[in-house]
Parts: C-alpha cells; sequence; structure tokens
C-alpha cells in the first residue's frame, strides 16, 4: 500500500511540474487531461502526506520514552503517543477507502429519471415529492437543475420527469437512489383515512460524453410534434418538441421543454447518449453481479430500496436497515445522512472484495 502511496506521490510532483510547462499550458488538451489527473490525486497526496507527518511524530515521541524524563512530563508523552496513534489509525483506514478503485463516473453530472408507478394519481404525486426532494438537496450542494421532460397530471404530480443535475460529484453522491420509492400516507383524495401504499422509480444515470457512446446518425430517427402542457392540451402551435428513436436498441427520448425545437433536440440527444451508456454499464454490471453482490444494492431499478413513511415520520432504507424518524427533513432535501450511510456501507464492501 505504501509503495502505491509514493509513487501517487510521486506523479503528484510530477503532475505540478507538467501544469507549470509552457508547453503545456498553451495544449487546452493536454492541460485538461493533466489538471483533472492532479485533481483525482490531491486528496490522495494530502492524506498520505498528513499522514506521514503523524508517524514521524509518533517515532519522536516514542524515542522520548528513552530518555530521562520526570513524572508529569512522562505522562504527557504517554499521551501525546496515544492521541498519535489514535491519529494514525484513522488517517491509515483513510487511506485504504482512497485507494480502492474509482467509479470512473463518480464526478459526472447526472440525469435523473421519476415515474409514478403502482397507484396512480397518488404515486404521480410521491413523484412530485421526490423531485422536490432533489432538487433541494442539488441546492444545498450548489449544483444546478435542468428539466428535460415532464408528463404533468391534473393533479399537479407526475407522471414521468427528467431532469439533468449539474455538479462536480453528483453521480457519486445521488448513484445509490437508483430503485423503487415506496410511500405509506393517506391520499389528498382518499375521503376514509386510510393508508394507502403507492411506488415511484428513480433511475440516475450518469451523463455520458460523446467520445464514451458513438452514436450513429443514420441509427437515430427523429420525429417532431406539438408540445401539450397540464391535461393534454397544446401550449404550443409550432412543431417543437422532438422524439429521438435509437433503432438498434429501440430506446426511446422525447422533449418538449424548450420553445426551440433545436435545443430540445440537444436536450433528447443528452438523455439518449446516457440511457444507451447506462444500457451497456446495466449489461456489464450483470455479468459481474453473477459473481459478486453487494449489500447496498446494484442499481437495478426494479428493487425496493426505501420507504416513506408519513403517519411515523419515518423513512426506512431497505438495503442497509437504516430508520431514522426525520422524513419531514428528508423530502426538505436533507439526504447527507442517508447518503454517508449507504456510502460508508458500499465502501466497507468494496474494502471485503479487495481483502478477500
Amino acid at each position: 500500500m505504501y509503495e502505491r502511496l509514493h509513487a501517487l506521490e510521486d506523479r503528484y510532483e510530477e503532475l505540478n511540474t507538467l501544469l507549470s510547462d509552457p508547453d503545456v499550458v498553451s495544449d487546452p488538451e493536454k492541460l485538461k487531461k493533466y489538471s483533472k489527473e492532479q485533481a483525482e490525486l490531491e486528496e490522495t497526496v494530502q492524506v498520505y502526506r498528513e499522514y506521514k507527518q503523524v508517524k514521524d511524530e509518533l517515532a519522536d515521541a516514542k524515542s522520548m520514552l528513552n530518555e530521562k524524563l520526570d513524572d508529569e512530563m512522562h505522562e504527557m508523552v504517554k499521551m501525546e503517543i496515544a492521541e498519535l496513534e489514535k491519529q494514525e489509525a484513522e488517517l491509515t483506514e483513510r487511506l485504504k477507502i482512497l485507494l480502492l478503485p474509482k467509479d470512473p463516473n463518480d464526478e459526472k453530472n447526472v440525469i435523473v429519471e421519476i415515474r409514478g408507478a403502482a397507484g396512480g394519481d397518488e404515486a404521480a404525486l410521491f413523484a412530485g415529492d421526490l423531485y422536490r426532494m432533489y432538487s433541494r438537496y442539488a441546492e444545498m450542494q450548489n449544483w444546478k437543475i435542468e428539466v428535460i421532460e415532464a408528463s404533468y397530471t391534473e393533479l399537479g404530480g407526475y407522471k414521468e420527469i427528467i431532469f439533468m443535475i449539474h455538479g462536480k460529484g453528483a453521480y457519486s453522491r445521488l448513484k445509490y437512489e437508483n430503485g423503487a420509492h415506496r410511500v405509506q400516507r393517506v391520499p389528498q383524495t382518499e375521503s376514509g383515512g386510510r393508508i394507502h401504499t403507492s411506488t415511484a422509480t428513480v433511475a440516475v444515470l450518469p451523463e455520458a460524453e460523446e467520445v464514451e457512446v458513438e452514436i450513429n446518425e443514420k441509427d437515430i430517427r427523429v420525429d417532431t410534434f406539438a408540445s401539450s402542457g397540464p391535461g393534454g392540451q397544446s401550449v404550443n402551435t409550432t412543431m417543437s418538441a422532438v422524439r429521438l428513436t435509437h433503432i438498434p436498441t429501440g430506446i426511446v427520448v422525447s422533449c418538449q421543454d424548450e420553445k426551440s425545437q433545436i435545443k430540445n433536440k440537444e436536450k433528447a440527444m443528452k438523455v439518449l447518449r446516457a440511457r444507451i451508456y447506462d444500457k451497456f454499464q446495466q449489461e456489464a454490471q450483470q455479468e459481474y453481479d453473477a459473481t459478486r453482490k453487494s449489500a447496498v444494492g446494484t442499481g437495478d431499478r426494479s428493487e425496493r430500496i426505501r420507504t416513506y413513511n408519513f403517519p411515523q415520520n419515518r423513512v426506512t432504507d431497505h438495503r442497509i436497515g437504516l430508520t431514522i424518524q426525520k422524513l419531514d427533513q428528508v423530502l426538505e432535501g436533507k439526504l447527507d445522512e442517508i447518503i454517508d450511510a449507504l456510502i460508508i456501507e458500499d465502501q466497507a464492501e468494496r474494502m471485503k472484495q479487495v481483502g478477500s
């Protein structure tokens, strides 16, 4: 482990030198590539340097015990050693986690697709609650949200809403949201006060760059139509809405959020590229899952991952058995407690796999 850390530190120093080289500074491609690599190494190198400093201080403190010290000083040195040993152990664990293989998609923007599933109007209303929850979470992270496609219901919910979140590390935080989300509450439409159970599904796709997914123009059928708003009424007499069909995979994406057909096509292409990339990723993941199973889950969209119980103000994440009585706060976008617990579980699983 320490040889690898030493090699990473050497590479980090080499990148610092390269980034001040005039030939690199004048080449945008190289500058982008080296800056990205340096940014990815920075945290690991800083923690490794902190670890080395603590290790040196610990060695110095232990050598002091061999000197002639009065009782008070001896006790102080022993306390310092105990504190430094604790720091050393914590930094070692952090380094182990930092050296785990990185998900290449972690730093990417995401496309989130929420659909009302079982439960009719109530499921569509819950899909709206989930959209607001993720919107507020994104705002707290200073991420930007861009709605790509929304299919409204008359009660103000969404049959489907697709939106993009632009922000560094968005996928690393939101990828655990893939799956079926279940709500238990008394619906607005229920006069008898009975609790109903409804479901909405969430799909989180990393934004795919053009270099990652090559799409042949000949493989896409483009249809245009007039945009429609809530209740199905036409909101635009021009044919600005766009539907793209990728013939080889059968994937269909439509977008009508913008007034311009060109902008709608651009947005639809982003979703199409992400869905094709996701399809390939899912196929590769299925092969991997045949040999290994993770507690946090595989991102299977049919997997029930979380229940939101309104009468008890309770949220339960079924993958890790986490229950918190803070439903109101979670729906306001305070998701970090759940996401952090899922990340810790995922890291623990991966460390076990590395060790096995």
